[in-house]
């Protein structure tokens, strides 16, 4: 005789390793009706512990002490070389730090003079479509905080969706769309580290406007206002380009550009309370029509960035000395 069915069923997956997001548990009652209930989380994110492990590696081997960080997006990395006492460290060789994997992105923490004002550069960025979580994407950014960075600027190669922007114009980025964050993937998905900052942090003005107004003066001496542009940054995940179709949506939410990188980053360093000054390098015209035979490749990224690489590292240069200020 076969033993009678328990009144609830529980079907539950194998416990997860630690470190992991703990899955949900989907509950049967007795009548029959099914629900999902959330077990605890698990840790999401490397803890304040684990980071100042990675900052005090660095702290240790450098005589710089910055209050400016600096990303550099793709094929922007020859800013580096232009800085005095220069100070690098492979990010292979930090405790805990991700390794980036993308042409165009080396893989350095460097420190040095910018203009006399001490920095720290990310010499290539992470992105999740090289299997990083989100939160791992963005981990240098808290990194920088624990060194004692208080204000970052974050610049990418971007995808002009605006009809006005041109290959080689800079977008000053006065606010985001988050793409990701729609479906609920953001850096700070996890248990909250107040060490770091707020449960929930605000992005309404993500975007330092003073910043801003302090960059529209600095390309004004530089003599390039006209190919400058105020406008919105969007993510995508990638690593596969745009459709037609989605360039079109993208638009009409009022995006003026658009890549796969420097939301996350942006984010963390609010949530830290960080000044955020961010633009993109536009390098392509996105493609908006469906009859266009032409595609987008990363190789014409890096060959536009770097015929505007001298510009761009005097827009940082300007715009780091005036932030020490």
């Amino acid at each position: 005789m076969a033993a009678e069915p328990a009144s609830d069923l529980e079907f539950r997956a194998a416990e997860p390793e630690k470190g992991s997001p703990r899955p949900l548990r989907a509950l049967a009652s007795g009548g029959g009706s099914m629900c999902l209930e959330h077990t605890l989380p698990g840790e999401a994110a490397f803890d304040y512990n684990t980071i100042s492990i990675s900052a005090n590696y660095l702290l240790e081997r450098t005589k710089h002490r910055p209050a400016i960080g600096i990303v550099c997006g793709s094929g922007l990395g020859s800013l580096v070389d232009h800085l005095k006492e220069r100070e690098a460290f492979p990010y292979e060789k930090i405790p805990n730090f991700p390794v980036s994997t993308v042409a165009g992105h080396d893989g350095q923490v460097v420190f040095g003079l910018l203009n006399g004002v001490p920095v720290m550069c990310m010499k290539g960025r992470f992105h999740s479509y090289e299997g990083y979580p989100l939160w791992k994407t963005a981990m240098p950014i808290r990194v920088m905080k624990l060194v004692g960075v208080n204000s970052v600027i974050v610049t990418n190669a971007a995808g002009g969706i605006n009809d006005k922007y041109h290959v080689g114009d800079v977008m000053l980025i006065k606010d985001h769309i988050n793409i990701p964050g729609f479906a609920g993937n953001s850096p700070l998905v996890g248990k909250n580290d107040e060490n770091f900052g707020p449960r929930f942090p605000g992005m309404s003005n993500a975007y330092d406007k003073q910043l801003r107004q302090e960059a529209k003066s600095v390309v004004k001496e530089m003599g390039i206002e006209e190919s400058v542009h105020e406008g919105v940054y969007v993510m995508l995940g990638g690593p596969s380009y745009e459709t037609v179709a989605e360039l079109r949506l993208l638009r009409l939410l009022g995006a003026d550009a658009v890549g796969m990188s420097t939301v996350a980053e942006v984010v963390v360093a609010r949530h830290c309370g960080m000044r955020v000054f961010a633009f993109s390098l536009v390098t392509n015209k996105c493609i908006m029509e469906w009859d266009s035979d032409e595609e987008a490749n990363h190789e014409e990224v890096i060959a536009a960035a770097n015929a505007r690489k001298h510009h761009l590292q005097e827009l940082v240069g300007r715009m780091a000395a005036r932030m020490a200020q």
